[in-house]
């Protein structure tokens, strides 16, 4: 329905209190429904893929991979968040006050918690370069479970704190009907930000900064003869090739991470208005991260075979042999 004005309201029957359509062009609102539909459904397809890969196949049940699952676990969801947020291109909200904090809840839950898992993927990558012959003793699937665990469930507590209010009364900050739309005090905002961006990302680059210098240490060590028999004397022990390329391999994920979080973060920071790219660019990173384990992990592209052929259907299928 077209008013006076020429805007387009979002309940044309409560002309007094609907929120109204930004007026954009036709070709840019339809570009902007096209990618995010696409990100979306890949997002959930790949992120699948994986969960079922690692979930199934007990060669892969891994310390690592199993932080790789919490990653997709956290992937996935954030795909299907993404189908409300292609519902709020055109700016209007359908589902209802309760629904819209349900989605936001939700979506601060998985943000935080993927940020959580980046991090123990940087510890766990840190002990097994820096301190090679402790890794086993130190980094047990047990371990492992208990600190998965424990990040899911500060995820749900943190963001349930911070958004307290919201889940109380929703629809508390909605200025019109139609629209779901969060204000945080700027105070609980800047400590959000902090703990759950500034601090995990900064433990992740330093991390990653020391296994850096290690790994690329360690190479120079392995590619001398008179320093592997200088080593060898002297008692110490060096990560094994495949620890430094799983380093490697992860940090790109880490990189990728960073590059796709930081704008949108920033821009949260600053207060100003999260532009359309930064949140794209947020939300591709859940669609990177399987890409990036079809390309260098030989057991993703093996596992998805499996799993697309219908082989896993078969009987002890989830011992085969997928390293």
């Amino acid at each position: 329905m077209e008013t006076w004005e020429g805007t387009e309201l979002c309940f044309p029957q409560l002309l007094n209190t609907s929120c109204r359509k930004p007026m954009r062009p036709h070709f840019e609102t339809m570009l902007n429904y096209i990618l995010l539909s696409s990100i979306s459904l890949l997002t959930v397809a790949l992120n699948l893929l994986v969960i079922i890969s690692i979930s199934h196949f007990k060669q892969l049940q891994t310390t690592t991979n199993l932080l790789l699952l919490s990653l997709a676990v956290s992937d996935f969801f954030v795909g299907l968040l993404m189908f409300f947020q292609i519902v709020l291109i055109d700016g209007c909200w359908f589902f209802g006050d309760f629904m819209c904090a349900v989605y936001q809840y939700l979506a601060y839950i998985v943000t935080s918690a993927s940020i959580g898992t980046m991090v123990l993927i940087s510890v766990d990558r840190y002990v097994a370069i820096c301190y090679p012959l402790h890794y086993s003793t130190k980094i047990t699937l047990a371990r492992v479970q208990v600190c998965v665990c424990l990040c899911w469930i500060c995820s749900v507590i943190s963001q349930g704190l911070i958004l307290r209010d919201q889940l109380k009364q929703p629809g508390r900050s909605n200025s019109c009907f139609g629209q779901c739309f969060f204000v945080i005090d700027y105070i609980t905002g800047l400590v959000d930000v902090v703990v759950s961006f500034i601090v995990p990302i900064t433990v992740i680059v330093v991390l990653y900064m020391r296994v850096f210098v290690v790994a690329v240490s360690q190479a120079r060590a392995m590619r001398s003869h008179i320093a592997a028999v200088t080593l060898q004397q002297s008692g110490k022990v060096s990560a094994k090739k495949s620890e430094i390329k799983a380093a490697r391999n992860l940090g790109l994920l880490v990189v990728l991470f960073l590059i796709c979080f930081c704008p949108y973060y920033c821009f949260a920071l600053t207060g100003q208005t999260t532009y359309i790219f930064a949140i794209f660019l947020f939300y591709f990173n859940s669609c990177l991260n399987p890409v990036i384990y079809a390309f260098f992990y030989p057991w993703f592209r093996k596992s998805v075979k499996l799993i697309v052929t219908l082989k896993i259907l078969q009987p002890e299928s989830c011992d085969a042999n997928m390293l």
